[in-house]
């Protein structure tokens, strides 16, 4: 296995990668209370039964965890030591190839290399670890890896182990972590990658209510979109869901299961293009080879045609097995100091410093030659940008000096140097604003690039058509209920009341009724009155009652529906209403008039997506004259300010105002206005209730060349 191989498979467990990485600068460990005597690996039958002699029994029961890709099983000895710091084993046994023993700080790490992901069981005898690892292989190829066996045993079986939480955290570069707690380190496990999605099953596990749904994390940045954890068959199943250019790796430490998706970053340096590497695999296995005679095993596994520069010397020592030949041809050009340039099926192979020579050499002739090469001239004629826009954009100077972009041309106005120049130090060119024409002289491949820029930019610009419907509904009602209540009395042909004038010396006389609480109008209409008048059979008492109500009811509904056409990304502007003057003091204390808006306004850019839906940044103002101030006329303003992305001729709600007002006034007499019903004769009721409510719809429409707005 490459080293490359071997570092990449470590990131995917990151506790095993920080243990392995702080090995080499650990210092000498201090005493242990155990140590390691002697590791060794038996075949018993179907199974493969690795051991760990410790000078006395363990105190407590060691930690293990596997790994998938690569297949490894590591076991952790706390407050143990080995002898010599470290050691390795081949064995290159069927299922266990190898075995590393590393003392870490206080502890000890045994790493056993696998052929492939087995089962297995673990078990302390004295002072005697022993593992226990199945020989057989899955029925079948390519099946799932399974971390350990579902339990069996009826005790067991009665006591099922559960998934008690399920976590995402995001890891270095980008890598999304899903961490699984079990409630058993027993339960058995099988992970395996189904179409788009990574599929991992606990055998034997129940799955909690509460964790029985989809969980989103596309929040963390990592190529895990979703998960979704569900029960199948009464075991618990978890569905990961990354998007783009993945790959993923597993482990297991005690109850913790762990499964990390990592994205495949695209080397630009390497020497196919695409996610990773994607060439056959090989193995090469040369001692002290000829690097050019190794770059012909290349070109006969490959059939490229690679030419060696004669600088290429030297030889190379290699052991690479299942390796893709693009990757490693990389680390061989990369362990030599040398360096590729491909064109089409031929690869040139050189040392960097020559290559980079080489190239610059060719740049530093090209130069020469564009500063000895002809000057010419050509007209372009623009039909669709003016001439002096194009202009400053091909002298780097953007659409500055008040002139506005061109239509769909991000330009910065800020002046010469504001972007690139795109002609030669030797170009020039001139703007002809009454023909529209540019006229550039310069040498020939940059008239070809000036050509080809034109013919990108002065192209017709799409056109769309914004409408707004500004819809105002107000909905009122009012009721008012009064009453009048006068007395009246008439002694010696003289009337004491409200009437009759002529009264007798030392009489007197009321024009008015005593209670008077009559309903009152609205919107400048009386009320509605009834009179009723009392009295007795010789006519000399009056009752005098006068009943007054009034109800409106109304409903109202004002559209405004401003409309205009742009271009794509051109802000529009259309507006109509009216300017209030108002008296503003000046510097020098005196006044001016000037002028504030009560207008309708529309005022929006629209951006055409490639979609062809319609991005719009848009800002629509409904004012109107208010009440008069002493400081002269109020403003009612409705405003709307928004981004909103719509398709097509769709109409979408960007905005929505909703009022009510409701009061119920009553006037009356103290205690008489309580009794009832005889009460409504000495009050009177004032009811109100108003709504308002104001909407604003916005609908885009792309215009086709040969659409008019009528």
């Amino acid at each position: 296995m490459t080293p490359a191989r071997w570092y990449r498979a470590l990131a995917g467990a990151a506790s095993a990668t920080l243990a392995l990485l702080l090995l080499v600068a650990a210092p000498a460990a201090l005493a242990q209370s155990n140590r390691i005597k002697a590791v060794d690996v038996s075949t018993v039958g179907e199974q493969t039964v690795f051991t760990v002699e410790l000078e006395r029994p363990l105190a407590q029961k060691p930690i293990d965890f596997t790994t998938q890709n690569p297949a490894r099983l590591a076991i952790d000895f706390a407050d143990t030591g080995i002898a010599k710091g470290r050691a390795q084993y081949d064995y290159g046994g069927k299922l266990v190839k190898a075995a590393n023993v590393l003392q870490i700080g206080n502890r000890t790490r045994v790493i056993l290399e696998l052929t492939r992901n087995a089962t297995y069981r673990t078990d302390q005898r004295g002072n005697v670890f022993v593992v226990a690892l199945d020989n057989v292989a899955p029925a079948v190829k390519n099946a799932a890896p399974t971390f350990a066996p579902a339990a069996t045993t009826p005790a067991a079986a009665a006591a099922r182990p559960s998934v008690r939480h399920i976590d995402f955290r995001r890891g270095a570069d980008g890598a999304g972590r899903v961490v699984v707690d079990l409630s058993s380190r027993d339960s058995g496990i099988n992970i395996a990658q189904q179409g788009k999605n990574v599929v991992v099953d606990f055998l034997g596990t129940t799955l909690p209510d509460h964790l029985r749904r989809r969980f989103d994390v596309s929040d963390f940045g990592s190529p895990v979109q979703n998960m979704l954890a569900s029960d199948t068959n009464g075991n618990a199943r978890l569905t990961i869901e990354p998007r783009g250019h993945w790959e993923y790796s597993s482990y297991q430490t005690d109850t913790q299961f762990v499964v990390e998706v990592r994205p495949v970053k695209e080397d630009p340096t390497k020497l196919i293009s695409g996610p990773g590497y994607r060439g056959e695999r090989l193995s090469l296995n040369f001692q002290n080879i000829d690097i050019r005679s190794l770059l012909q095993v290349f070109a006969d596994f490959t059939n490229l045609n690679i030419i060696t520069s004669e600088s290429v010397q030297g030889n190379i020592t290699l052991r690479l097995k299942d390796v893709p030949w693009d990757q490693a041809l990389q680390i061989v050009m990369d362990a030599k100091g040398l360096a590729s340039r491909r064109n089409g099926n031929v690869l040139w192979v050189a040392p960097k410093a020559e290559l980079q020579t080489k190239e610059k050499l060719e740049l530093e002739s090209q130069q020469q030659i564009n500063d000895l090469e002809p000057i010419r001239s050509q007209v372009f004629q623009l039909n669709y940008q003016r001439a002096e826009d194009v202009r400053r954009m091909l002298l780097g100077m953007g659409a500055g000096g008040g002139a506005a972009a061109p239509a769909g041309v991000a330009g910065a106005a800020g002046g010469a140097g504001a972007s690139a120049r795109m002609l030669s130090k030797r170009g020039s060119l001139t703007a002809d604003a009454r023909t529209n024409q540019l006229f550039v002289s310069d040498i020939a491949s940059k008239l070809e690039e000036v050509q080809s820029f034109i013919g990108k930019i002065d192209i017709p610009v799409r056109q769309v058509i914004i409408e707004a419907r500004i819809v105002e509904a107000t909905d009122s009602f009012s009721r008012n209920l009064g009453v009048k209540l006068g007395f009246a009395g008439q002694y010696n042909n003289a009337r004491v009341g409200n009437t009759y004038n002529n009264v007798l010396p030392g009489a007197t006389s009321d024009n008015g009724p005593f209670l008077s609480l009559p309903a009152a109008s609205i919107n400048g209409t009386n009320p509605a009155n009834v009179a009723v008048s009392l009295f007795n059979s010789a006519a000399t008492r009056f009752l005098a009652l006068e009943l007054s109500a009034l109800e409106a009811d109304g409903k109202g509904k004002i559209i405004s529906s401003p409309r205009v056409v742009t271009a794509n990304n051109i802000k529009a502007l259309i507006e109509q209403g009216t300017e209030l003057p108002y008296q503003a003091a000046t510097s020098s204390g005196a006044t001016s008039v000037q002028f504030r808006k009560a207008n309708l306004k529309l005022e929006v850019t629209p951006q055409i997506t490639p979609e062809g839906n319609v991005l719009l940044d848009v800002d629509v103002n409904k004012d109107s004259v208010g009440i008069q101030t002493t400081s002269g006329f109020a403003i009612d303003t409705k405003h709307v300010q928004t981004q909103v992305l719509v398709e097509n001729g769709g109409t979408v709600v960007i905005g929505g105002i909703y009022t009510q007002t409701e009061s119920n006034d009553t006037d009356k007499v103290p205690l008489l206005g309580d009794i009832p019903v005889l009460g409504y004769l000495f009050k009177n009721n004032a009811k109100v209730r108003n709504r308002t409510e104001l909407l604003v719809f916005l609908t885009p429409r792309i215009l086709n060349e040969n659409v008019s707005l009528r």
